[in-house]
């Protein structure tokens, strides 16, 4: 791929990504207007619809117009929605649109950016796009909030001109997007099954084990960061400065170790990766006694998660066959957006009825589900090894 085409879609995902990372304001916005974190997890209850919606249209679309538009078409899409909260209040009619459409925005974006890269990389070099992509992806999730809560501490922003503006960002990175598009045109590519159809071949494959952990990962990660806000209440810490040593610790350990981790073992770099998540996890318990575990949490689940998501993206990738590649993407993006999106629907009740420490109990449970699932894959490798 050629550095000035992507250059576009580089700079079009960091700015894609803020919409991304402007949910989690979500928990601030409803509060501010009279709400509760039950209006943020229907919210984004709303969004998984959209997200699920958005798949089989991704699918279908992709071999027509190209995963590289449809980027475009779901940064878009997630503007639209991001905005769409400062002016539509969850008791209307039409309260179901902001979390429909950012549930579809992302969703689409997701499935389809990947799926881009996939066309135009090799198996050698895929790693490295992939790694250089979800850096990107996460330090515009992360910078968002972090910023954002710098702009309202410091500046007196609103949190709805927040969002405004992150939406307007959205919308440069659509047109950033487009231009990618048209630069780079699809090259020819082995035929795609459909994804739905190609669930059989998919389980009968060892990226059933990356697919499932990310979905768990994402729950970890959305729910750390979307209730971060209530999880430091009354603890003497700030959530700006969770959601900035977290991007930065992304940035920096991709930077220095994603060589490192893309040419070693890959059964032992998952669990050494998701074992910092867990430890980050871990952390989150001792904030109320001590404010310096807050940012130790940033930092460990900064460096495990942000390893760990290109690393299982890659290895779900690779143990497909090349024409259920596509069909491994959307499900693995499947199983992310459920996650990231459904997770807080159940975080949201959980944290008003049971509590802080059940919701960080009940996301160390996924995070040590996601660790006992990369066991069994490596497991269940070794197994086929001895049985040729």
């Amino acid at each position: 791929m050629p550095p000035f085409h992507a250059l576009f879609v580089l700079l079009g995902t960091l700015l894609a990504a803020s919409g991304y990372g402007a949910t989690f304001l979500l928990s601030m916005h409803f509060r501010s207007v009279g709400g509760t974190d039950l209006n943020t997890g229907v919210a984004f209850a709303q969004a998984v619809i959209g997200t699920f919606v958005s798949f089989p249209l991704v699918d279908w679309f992709a071999p027509r117009v190209g995963a590289a538009r449809l980027t475009a078409i779901g940064a878009l899409c997630l503007g639209a929605g991001v905005a769409a909260f400062t002016v539509v209040a969850p008791e209307n009619a039409i309260g179901f649109v902001p979390g429909f459409l950012v549930g579809f925005g992302w969703g689409s974006f997701s499935l389809a950016a990947p799926m881009a890269l996939a066309e135009r990389t090799t198996n050698t070099d895929r790693g490295s796009w992939l790694m250089r992509f979800g850096t990107i992806q996460m330090l515009g999730i992360g910078a968002c909030p972090a910023l954002a809560a710098f702009a309202i501490r410091s500046l007196h922003w609103t949190v709805a001109t927040v969002l405004l503006v992150v939406a307007g960002l959205c919308m440069i990175a659509s047109l950033m997007l487009e231009v990618f598009a048209r630069l780079s045109p699809n090259p020819a590519t082995h035929l795609q099954r459909p994804w739905a159809l190609s669930s059989g071949a998919i389980l009968r494959t060892r990226a059933v084990y990356s697919i499932a952990m990310i979905g768990l990962c994402a729950c970890v990660f959305s729910g750390l960061l979307t209730f971060q806000m209530a999880l430091v209440q009354g603890t003497g810490s700030s959530a700006g400065t969770f959601f900035s040593v977290y991007t930065v610790t992304v940035v920096v350990a991709r930077w220095l170790l994603g060589r490192l981790v893309i040419i070693s073992p890959r059964e032992i770099t998952t669990k050494l990766v998701l074992l910092l998540m867990l430890l980050g996890v871990a952390a989150m318990f001792a904030v109320p006694y001590h404010t310096l575990f807050h940012p130790t949490s940033a930092v460990l689940f900064g460096a495990g998660y942000g390893l760990a998501y290109p690393v299982i993206q890659e290895q779900a990738v690779n143990d497909s066959d090349s024409i259920y590649r596509h069909a491994a993407l959307t499900w693995f993006i499947v199983a992310y957006s459920l996650g990231a999106f459904g997770f807080p629907a159940v975080g949201g009740w959980v944290l008003v009825h049971v509590g802080r420490s059940a919701l960080i109990a009940l996301i160390a449970m996924c995070g040590t589900s996601a660790l006992a699932l990369s066991v069994l894959r490596d497991k269940r490798h070794l197994t086929t090894k001895i049985g040729s």
